[in-house]
């Protein structure tokens, strides 16, 4: 099986509707758990992907914006396609990873069916719900730590 079969055989991990979507506040808490650190700013959008901010800005939205806006958008076969997953062992789901080390985005199980929950499989879930904040740009939180 090539690789393009396999993506047509998973076709249903395409983000269909927002009813995937977790809750704010599930989003809102992961994150707060996730990213440690001293000062870190990180902004939430919706369908869970997080810029994290490392250095403090005058308008964190803006800047996270424009930083999904620049990096988020997939294109496969360019280093913009390319994802790791990072298993969350105290908490349930994973972490997908691109191509630029501050954008995040979390991939509830409940999110795959449960024989879809490889790697792979957790990565283009991941990958397409990034793609997708990167097209929406919609913030749904902004934390800021000081």
């Amino acid at each position: 099986m090539g690789l393009f079969d396999w993506f047509r055989r998973n076709k249903a991990l395409a983000l269909d509707s927002h009813a995937a979507v977790p809750l704010p506040a599930d989003l809102i808490a992961f994150w707060r758990r996730w990213i440690a650190g001293e000062w870190k700013a990180w902004v939430l959008f919706r369908q869970g992907t997080c810029v994290v901010l490392t250095d403090p800005v005058p308008d964190p939205r803006t800047r996270a914006v424009e930083l999904l806006k620049d990096w988020g958008p997939v294109e496969v076969g360019s280093p913009a396609g390319d994802f790791s997953v990072v298993s969350a062992p105290k908490y349930p789901g994973w972490v997908v990873t691109c191509h630029h080390p501050d954008i995040l985005t979390y991939v509830r199980p409940d999110e795959l069916p449960s024989g879809k929950r490889g790697s792979l499989s957790v990565g283009v879930y991941g990958r397409r719900k990034r793609d997708t904040d990167a097209a929406e740009l919609e913030v749904i939180h902004i934390e800021l730590r000081q």
